[in-house]
């Protein structure tokens, strides 16, 4: 049943036109906003902290801003989910795709860095309707819903790994010249290295230079933005990241941090804010969140 009415509510939204989701989105996110407090909180304690310069009334902005986004995001994931490889083609822009084609061309191995803004589904879908790839994904805990989320992702070229940690066959993969597409960015709990991310020592997966290392790949930052006037989803391709890997996972972690922190300054209301992305502390420091 729970299966039946996500499809039911993703199949309608998909069908809206991307420029209704926007003004959906944005008339429907300052309720959410206020509809959620223990999110708002947490959004809001991750802005002031990574932004201390901002002021109280800029934070609510942007914590509003955020919310408006999750609510788009969530709809450009209906898109995803059910539209055609043209129709999603048509709402795509694309910017330096060359960092990423060129390599294809030359038979490197790719592993595309991913941080989590609010339309990472779209791009995510998008990629696969264009290319073999392979992503890493946390499966749901009803094995249904993984089902039926596992099916609407690979009904193109992609295929999905199990997070859980790093594993022969997603090397293999990336070895045989499939790409990567790899979200690493999210609290890593005791898995993890701390390393700095706006200035805040954050538990930080340290895969993401092993598995460069273990598979020979360039690493190739991206992400997808929905346009001011909300018509377009714009994609962005990034330089490679430069000395990566370094072998050294707090330095490899830490140069990774970096790289998201620039991508955070295209659209910082797009990134994934409402997550708990400071939960795990060093040792001896007090919760983050109270």
């Amino acid at each position: 049943m729970k299966v039946f009415f996500i499809a039911l509510i993703t199949r309608g939204l998909s069908l809206l036109p991307l420029s209704a989701c926007f003004i959906l989105g944005k008339l429907l996110g300052p309720l959410v906003y206020w509809s959620l407090p223990s999110r708002r909180n947490i959004t809001e304690r991750n802005i002031s902290a990574c932004f201390p310069e901002r002021s109280d009334q800029e934070v609510k902005q942007l914590s509003r801003a955020h919310f408006q986004h999750m609510l788009i995001g969530i709809m450009t994931l209906s898109i995803a989910w059910w539209a055609s490889a043209r129709r999603i083609e048509k709402l795509v822009r694309v910017r330096n795709i060359k960092y990423l084609e060129s390599r294809m061309k030359r038979g490197e191995n790719i592993i595309l860095l991913a941080p989590h803004f609010t339309n990472l589904e779209i791009l995510g879908i998008w990629l696969f309707s264009r290319y073999r790839m392979t992503a890493v994904y946390k499966p749901n805990r009803d094995k249904r819903i993984d089902g039926f989320i596992r099916q609407r992702r690979c009904r193109f070229k992609g295929r999905l790994h199990k997070h859980t940690g790093i594993q022969r066959e997603l090397i293999k993969d990336m070895r045989q010249g499939i790409p990567l597409y790899y979200l690493p960015d999210q609290d890593s709990g005791n898995w993890g290295v701390f390393a700095p991310f706006f200035g805040i020592p954050t538990a930080t997966f340290g895969s993401l230079g092993r598995m460069a290392e273990m598979a020979q790949a360039v690493v190739i930052p991206c992400i997808a933005t929905i346009s001011e006037s909300g018509r377009r989803i714009e994609v962005l391709f990034d330089v490679q990241m430069q000395d990566f890997p370094t072998g050294n996972r707090i330095e490899d972690a830490t140069s990774m941090n970096r790289v998201i922190e620039k991508l955070i300054d295209i659209a910082p209301e797009q990134y994934f804010w409402s997550h708990k992305k400071f939960k795990t502390r060093p040792e001896g420091e007090q919760p983050f969140y109270q």
